[in-house]
Formats: structure tokens, C-alpha cells, sequence
């Protein structure tokens, strides 16, 4: 369960305090909000759920309180299967050199079916390849290739305009919702700021006892 997770609570908190200052007001409000947070097309880990609940999470791969965040979220996954659908939105900070790159990577495996393999390799091998002041382009290639990917179709949906505009429209979407940092979650639409770890699931279910 997620509370067997407070060995790590500590460190996703802690990065998620700052977080919560880096949510500044929107520069929108109604349906427009609601849209910007889960878009038609925005990729969803797994299968959706059976209910309208949604979690969405403005991540960077290269973010150490998203790394820190990821096996919670995974759990939540678990435990939540079928009833609540996981959305995640890309959201790379400028200031780490390689997270967009990774989030093309990700969404260059999605187009071929292989969201979750690509998505979880990142967080994987986030303590190798994160905060290094050197392109990672030859890394996340062989991570393609370990996957099993068409690497043809890989290489041309890496280099394209069309996925490096997908990735900056989640940013766009994030910035006109106040998100400045990562992780950054929404339940539902509404901005969720947890203070422990027992807050995921306790949302969760509060969401799902108003279906």
C-alpha cells in the first residue's frame, strides 16, 4: 500500500513544499482550466479508469522529487486499477539540460505504443544520466533500442517539429494553470498539494466516494 512508502516520504515532500510555491495563479479560470489539465490527446498510463476520476501529474523526467515521486505514483497505479485514470502531462524545466529531450524520447515511444516501457526507463536510470551538463541523445536512443522500438521511425519522431511542438503544448497547458515546478499533481482538475504520503490515496478515494 502507499503508506508502506514513508521511507521516502521525506524526500518527495520536502521537494513538493517547494513545488507548491512554484504554483502561481492561472492566467485563466473555468472550463479553459479544466481543458488545459487532461487534453484529448494527453497520454495516459495504462488503461483509462471506469470512473471520471483523473491524476495528472506536470512531470520532468530529469526532476529528482518526480524521480522520488515515481514509485508512488506506481503504486497508486496498482491500487487504484480500473477505477482511476493516470494522465501524465510533460512539463521539462529549462534549466535541466536534457529533460526535454527526454520527454521527446518518451513521447516518441508513445507514438509506437511504448509509453510505459520508455516512461519507466527514464526514472530507472534517472541517477546515471540526471543533471549531467552533456547531451543524452545517444543514451535515450539505446533505451529505443532496448525497448524493441522501429528506430527508423524512433530517429524521425525524435528529430520532428511535431513532437517537440506536442511536448511544448504541455508546457503551454502547465504555465496557463500557474505549474513552475515538478511535480506538480491535479486530481480532477483541482490542484493537489499533498502533505504526506497517506494525502495520494486519501484524495483518491474522497474523489471516488463523490462519483
Amino acid at each position: 500500500m502507499v503508506a508502506a512508502m514513508l521511507g521516502i516520504a521525506v524526500v518527495v515532500l520536502g521537494a513538493l513544499s517547494q513545488s507548491r510555491s512554484d504554483v502561481s495563479e492561472p492566467a485563466a479560470a473555468g472550463s479553459a482550466l479544466e481543458s488545459a489539465v487532461v487534453r484529448d490527446d494527453s497520454r495516459v498510463l495504462g488503461e483509462p479508469g471506469s470512473t471520471d476520476v483523473t491524476f495528472v501529474e506536470f512531470l520532468d523526467f530529469e526532476c529528482e522529487a518526480c524521480g522520488a515521486a515515481f514509485p508512488i505514483v506506481e503504486q497508486l497505479r496498482e491500487d487504484y486499477t480500473g477505477d482511476v485514470t493516470f494522465v501524465i502531462r510533460y512539463f521539462p524545466l529549462p534549466g535541466h539540460l536534457n529533460a526535454e529531450r527526454a520527454a521527446r524520447a518518451v513521447e516518441s515511444a508513445a507514438r509506437q505504443g511504448e509509453l510505459e516501457a520508455m516512461y519507466a526507463r527514464m526514472y530507472e536510470s534517472q541517477p546515471t544520466w540526471g543533471e549531467s551538463r552533456e547531451p543524452k541523445d545517444d543514451l535515450f536512443r539505446s533505451f529505443a533500442e532496448e525497448i524493441g522500438l522501429d528506430m527508423e521511425q524512433f530517429d524521425a519522431d525524435y528529430a520532428s517539429e511535431e513532437v517537440a511542438d506536442r511536448v511544448q503544448r504541455d508546457v503551454e497547458d502547465g504555465r496557463s494553470l500557474g505549474v513552475e515546478g515538478t511535480p506538480t499533481f491535479f486530481v480532477d482538475g483541482d490542484l493537489f498539494q499533498p502533505e504526506t504520503v497517506e494525502d495520494f490515496a486519501q484524495v483518491l478515494d474522497e474523489a471516488l466516494a463523490g462519483e
